[in-house]
């Protein structure tokens, strides 16, 4: 099996030399107290909102007038992809930026994702998740903010925008779930269109046709035996370790491996994250015990597929604005990569630094800030 299996590649998932030579370095080579010391450079904090444990780190910039700044992450994402951004967001000056473009960053963990550990309910869709961060928010004193995310942390962000205009200045995504042609575009609907409209429609309904058809099994497992799956993640590492890093590899833009889009040590520590955490409901080191979580991240309902939001907007309506910045990469969605990577700017799917700060920056000088 394993001889066959090198030859297709990742077609079948995670080639067997490769896992090999991972948990190799995993076991005798990655420094996790390193990169604890490193996450546990940022003021991180516990509270519980709406019979939740949240996790967040809260990294407030030296300017003054910083504009306050949620970024969520998504799955198979943690709170470790915005380990190189934080610096840049929050002091520009010092990264050869201009100070007026600051951020106040307040970093969530999504309830059942990492330190936040398991939820104690069901029903954590998008729409409440976003009510959670509008209450952290105000706990912290930002009356204002902006948001910004990828993956789950898009549509969280997306409800933020929609369900609260008016405290929201504006969000930034690097996916625009739903953006996708998610049906075979009719003759009568191609015909109405501009040729370059058409051959984009057309694009994009191949592009999602064949995601579906071959890239779709951790989403129906995922989204109706989660708790099935968490047994088996929560048992093996090396499970866990195989779960994530072929998300990595399929939704960055590596050409062959995920290191040639995210640094090795960063997408173990990710993974971390995920394991050290999977049977408990608070940080390592903590001896409490909880139900089984739903260790693969899936925001859960207990609908067997991802709930659509409860809002929905009407023509009165006072909206958020929105930027977003499409990825190149070879999946239907636009920017399913690591945000961290793509928020450093160099290259992939999601926002450059740049772009988020331009685009807040957009907001000031209109006034929204």
């Amino acid at each position: 099996m394993a001889r066959r299996a090198a030859r297709v590649g990742w077609a079948y998932g995670v080639p067997s030399e490769y896992l090999h030579e991972l948990v190799r370095h995993w076991r005798h080579e990655y420094d996790w107290r390193a990169a604890e010391a490193r996450l546990n450079e940022w003021p991180q904090f516990t509270t519980e909102i709406d019979g939740a444990h949240v996790h967040f780190a809260h990294i407030r910039s030296p300017e003054p007038d910083a504009t306050p700044l949620i970024v969520t992450h998504g799955w198979p994402g943690s709170i470790v992809e915005f380990l190189d951004i934080v610096g840049p967001l929050t002091d520009p000056a010092a990264h050869g930026g201009d100070p007026a473009d600051a951020f106040h960053v307040v970093l969530p963990s999504i309830p059942g994702f990492g330190f936040s550990g398991p939820t104690r309910e069901t029903g954590w869709e998008a729409r409440r998740i976003a009510d959670a961060w509008v209450e952290l928010m105000t706990r912290l004193g930002y009356e204002r903010f902006g948001a910004q995310g990828g993956d789950w942390g898009a549509g969280i962000s997306r409800e933020l925008g929609r369900a609260h205009p008016d405290r929201v200045i504006g969000i930034h995504l690097n996916l625009l779930p739903g953006a996708q042609a998610s049906t075979e575009p009719t003759a009568e609907e191609l015909a109405a269109l501009s040729p370059e409209e058409r051959e984009r429609t057309l694009t994009s309904w191949r592009r999602w046709a064949q995601w579906l058809r071959g890239s779709t099994g951790y989403f129906h497992v995922q989204s109706t035996r989660p708790q099935t799956l968490s047994y088996a993640l929560t048992d093996s590492p090396v499970g866990q370790l195989a779960w994530i890093v072929e998300k990595f590899q399929e939704w960055t833009d590596s050409e062959q491996l995920p290191e040639e889009a995210v640094d090795r040590d960063q997408m173990l520590t990710n993974v971390m994250l995920y394991w050290l955490t999977g049977t408990a409901d608070r940080p390592p080191g903590c001896t409490t015990s909880a139900p089984m979580p739903r260790v693969t991240g899936w925001p859960h309902s207990t609908s067997p597929r991802p709930p659509r939001p409860r809002w929905r907007p009407s023509s009165a309506t006072r909206r958020s604005p929105c930027g977003t910045r499409r990825s190149g990469r070879r999946t239907s969605f636009a920017g399913r990569s690591s945000t961290g990577r793509a928020l450093r700017g160099d290259g992939g799917a999601g926002p450059a630094g740049g772009d988020v700060r331009a685009f807040f920056r957009q907001m000031r000088e209109k006034g929204e800030g």
